[in-house]
């Protein structure tokens, strides 16, 4: 089984921008020397507790300071861009590292609609429906000889390798039919994560960029030493989650103000329901719960993100989970 990271640089409570992109770049080189086989970092706007907003020119920074990772955007939402500015940045990070560049694409918006308005309008963001970006994309990605408009970086084989990435059913059966490698994102819907698995491979038509269905899926893992240990470590993740569907955004607490926290039996119950989202325990229950998942899903590639509140934490999570996948 292949193991990658995704990481949104968060920013958590008490630190800045500044210090969670110096965390990404940390964390890139521990993942490199540790063996992990891709470091995805996505787009998000005006959001206060993520860093990651341009992920061409995180990905350039994290492939100069790395040697065998294969770094990409996890994603680009492609609404917010014009496809041929997308093509032409990832063929030029393309010819600065062959063979090491992913683009990973998606739909969603991104951010709040008001900050979202700001990156593109509305009416421009949906002039075109979504498939038809991606087939614009794609013609820019391999340009026909008589394009009238190509995107010169790409020229002579300095493409980035193409993903789809999804929540569901429906992105899985399109990158199916469109032969594109599949991401999915257990972390945001894990109770779609079999069926949609079932319908890519069944969907799958080979292509030019993939020949056999080609997966991965993103997971939320919280490892440490002990069981009672990672449960602790994860309050922060519970109580920010309650906090915004409670209507209020909030940046990763401690674990430590999350322990203090006066919860409800209602806040208790309520965080019980999405207890699902993210992998926690020790080496041995996050073995158990990693293996139950690639079973399910049948992928052969395992994405991981561990949303905790010291960086020290979230780089110990990751030793335990790579020295497992070693095992």
């Amino acid at each position: 089984m292949r193991l990658s990271v995704l990481d949104t640089s968060p920013i958590v409570q008490g630190s800045t921008p500044g210090q969670a992109l110096r965390n990404t770049v940390d964390l890139a080189q521990l993942a490199d020397a540790l063996g992990f086989h891709r470091y995805w970092v996505p787009e998000h706007h005006g959001m206060r507790g993520v860093a990651s907003s341009a992920p061409a020119v995180v990905v350039g920074h994290l492939a100069n300071l790395t040697r065998h990772l294969r770094v990409g955007a996890g994603g680009v939402l492609l609404p917010n861009h014009a496809p041929i500015v997308v093509a032409e940045q990832f063929g030029t990070l393309a010819a600065f590292h062959p063979g090491r560049i992913d683009l990973g694409i998606g739909r969603a918006p991104g951010g709040a609609p008001h900050a979202v308005a700001v990156v593109r309008p509305e009416r421009e963001r949906t002039a075109k429906p979504f498939a038809q970006q991606l087939d614009e994309l794609r013609s820019f990605l391999h340009p026909a000889e008589d394009a009238p408009v190509k995107a010169i970086p790409v020229l002579g084989g300095n493409v980035p390798d193409l993903w789809l990435l999804g929540s569901s059913a429906t992105s899985a059966e399109l990158a199916g039919e469109l032969g594109l490698s599949y991401a999915f994102a257990h972390h945001l819907n894990p109770a779609e994560a079999g069926r949609a698995l079932r319908a890519y491979r069944a969907n799958f038509r080979p292509s030019g960029y993939a020949t056999e269905p080609t997966s991965l899926v993103s997971v939320s893992v919280i490892a440490a030493d002990t069981d009672e240990r990672a449960e602790w470590l994860a309050g922060s993740t519970r109580l920010k989650v309650l906090s915004r569907l409670r209507g209020k955004r909030i940046q990763l607490p401690s674990p430590e103000d999350a322990a203090a926290y006066p919860y409800t039996d209602d806040d208790r119950a309520t965080i019980a329901t999405r207890s699902d989202r993210v992998l926690t325990g020790g080496p041995g229950k996050v073995a158990k719960l990693l293996r139950e998942l690639v079973e399910e899903t049948g992928t052969g590639e395992v994405m991981v993100t561990t949303p905790v509140h010291h960086h020290a934490d979230r780089r110990h999570s990751y030793e335990i989970i790579a020295a497992l996948v070693q095992q």
